[in-house]
């Protein structure tokens, strides 16, 4: 397909999940309903506002905002690194942030503390990952340095979030510590979208506009210096952007695994290697893909289910079937 028909057909399947969220869970709305109260402001069910503008529309904005951070970040990590096996948290983002926010919990931070605790510690993952690959000699391999790097971060937070779980209170801020890890679009509010938002979009432009240097990126480090690609400042500004918008959305809703390694899968498989396409089109199937989870985490049981829990369960299949799909091609 072409792209500007497929991001046309993508950007659809975007506002029919919207429509769904809107819709669906313990206070049925109709589609009808919600777009006209939408539009002109009016309705007679006195419930309706409350229902969409302070619940289902911050977790709808939420969730597309957070999926196709994601993803987006997923795609730019893989098409740089030149590895399908990537996801955005591949230099430590995640267990930085998870660790911040645990410990922030430990502290009986309030919300905003909590989540400007998973910010930092997310950022300050990955500026250790970073400082660790620049610190080895030149004469290495730099990209192979950099994710080992990230892997150690990786398990030194990791054993830092364990360390604060084992002190933590059991009665009261290890639920909580747990719960968080799990994530949740459940406490989003509206008034807390602004910043984030403007944090992802700042750092979704800078990665989309990188396209084409990524493609040039994908056929070798040496023949992209030969074109005249500045490659350690376009991976410099790779990780940075990826990062910023990674930790934006961990510290909005904490772990949410899988979208960043399996949507790019998908949008490479419809839209091919080229990341003009396969980039914007990451964030459109990463939003959608989030945002039924989200609905599928709020109205498949009484208790909302992390929504963590439900990407995992649908990621690892959907992940199998692909590596069973190209199990006798190249990656």
């Amino acid at each position: 397909m072409k792209p500007f028909p497929l991001l046309l057909l993508s950007t659809a399947i975007l506002l029919m999940a919207v429509l769904l969220s809107l819709g669906i869970g313990r206070y049925p709305v109709t589609p009808g309903a919600a777009l006209s109260f939408l539009v002109s402001g009016e309705t007679l069910d006195p419930h309706l506002q409350t229902v969409l503008f302070r619940i289902r529309l911050p977790r709808i904005i939420a969730a597309i905002g957070a999926g196709g951070a994601l993803a987006l970040a997923g795609a730019a990590y893989q098409g740089m690194f030149r590895n399908p096996m990537v996801s955005p948290d591949i230099l430590g983002v995640s267990s930085g942030a998870g660790f911040g926010a645990a410990l922030a919990i430990l502290l009986a931070l309030p919300v905003a503390g909590v989540q400007a605790s998973a910010f930092a510690g997310g950022l300050a993952a990955v500026l250790l990952a970073v400082a660790i690959s620049l610190s080895v000699k030149k004469e290495n391999n730099s990209t192979l340095v950099l994710v080992l790097s990230g892997i150690i971060i990786s398990a030194l937070f990791s054993a830092l979030i364990a360390l604060v779980k084992f002190t933590a209170d059991p009665e009261n801020r290890l639920p909580a510590i747990t719960f968080w890890l799990m994530g949740s679009l459940a406490d989003i509010r509206m008034q807390e979208l602004p910043a984030v938002l403007l944090l992802v979009l700042a750092g979704s432009l800078a990665v989309i506009l990188s396209g084409w240097k990524l493609n040039v990126l994908s056929f070798g480090e040496d023949e992209a210096k030969t074109l005249g690609i500045p490659t350690t400042r376009l991976r410099m500004l790779v990780i940075t952007a990826a990062t910023l918008i990674t930790a934006s959305v961990i510290a909005l809703c904490g772990l949410v695994g899988w979208i960043g390694l399996v949507v790019p899968h998908i949008a490479r498989m419809l839209g091919g290697p080229d990341h003009r396409l396969q980039l914007p089109l990451s964030f459109l199937l990463g939003g959608s893909a989030l945002l039924l989870f989200d609905t599928i985490a709020r109205t498949i049981s009484a208790s909302e289910i992390p929504i963590g829990i439900i990407t995992a369960l649908a990621g690892a299949p959907f992940f199998i079937a692909i590596l069973k799909l190209k199990a006798k091609q190249s990656w």
